[in-house]
């Protein structure tokens, strides 16, 4: 039975500063890949200089994904750093806060830059060098958002949308070049996205039927076994790590 084994793999790992990105850099470095940090934070830094001094391979790189050119120059980072690219988690996004009805346009076209703009990036130019190599892995961070409406979310839901779509197509298109193409589609998870007001995360709570809402690290799992050979007759696929919230 194959492991979830990413060693001597190398990856990019985008909004790999905090969050969901952050528990899926260590979790991807603890299992021998080679990751670069691809974020817009410079905190990126700080954490590759930690799992360096662990003895670790990874490198951060500052890039806004909603920027066509910062998202090549983060993919020929990778693999001049580490002769090849493998896997490709496109992770970054950022949140939404108004209906349509008054939700400004320039609010609308940063939400979609960064949320699905930037993932079409990152997959199109790691899918230009996956075929340089014979194939690869891209693990898109979608959302339970992208199979259900939320309130004041339209932006968030329409990127999140698109991106399972985007990835269903990219797996009939890919697969003759050896490539997987799969989306993670979280519930509400304890990161710095959701806030920290009580009020709001225990209402968040009330909509998971576990009861509790998930933790980066449950996450992160979910990614490493889609990114390794574990997950090897699976693409196009969308894996809901909900809490149960889509069950019912």
């Amino acid at each position: 039975m194959a492991q979830y084994d990413v060693a001597d793999r190398s990856a990019i790992v985008t909004g790999g500063a905090s969050g969901i990105g952050l528990a899926t850099v260590r979790l991807f470095a603890q299992e021998g890949a080679a990751v670069v940090i691809g974020d817009y934070s410079d905190a990126g830094q700080a954490v590759a200089e930690e799992l360096q001094a662990q003895g670790f391979r990874v490198r951060f790189f500052k890039v806004d994904v909603s920027k066509e050119e910062e998202v090549i120059a983060l993919v020929q980072d990778a693999v001049t750093a580490y002769g090849r690219l493998d896997i490709m988690v496109a992770n970054a996004g950022i949140g939404d806060s108004a209906p349509v009805g008054d939700k400004t346009t320039e609010e609308w076209n940063r939400v979609i830059g960064v949320n699905l703009n930037g993932v079409f990036w990152c997959n199109k130019y790691a899918i230009q060098e996956f075929r340089k190599v014979g194939g690869g892995v891209i693990v898109n961070m979608a959302s339970i958002l992208g199979h259900v409406g939320f309130n004041n979310a339209p932006a968030y839901c329409a990127a999140k949308h698109g991106i399972i779509g985007m990835t269903k197509t990219i797996a009939l298109d890919h697969s003759k070049d050896n490539i997987r193409a799969n989306c993670v589609c979280p519930g509400f998870i304890l990161t710095p996205l959701i806030g920290s007001d009580k009020d709001q995360l225990d209402f968040l709570t009330t909509l998971h039927p576990m009861g509790r809402l998930g933790r980066p690290e449950e996450v992160a799992e979910a990614v490493l076994f889609l990114a390794s050979d574990a997950s090897s007759f699976i693409t196009g696929s969308s894996l809901m790590v909900d809490g149960g919230y889509t069950a019912q």
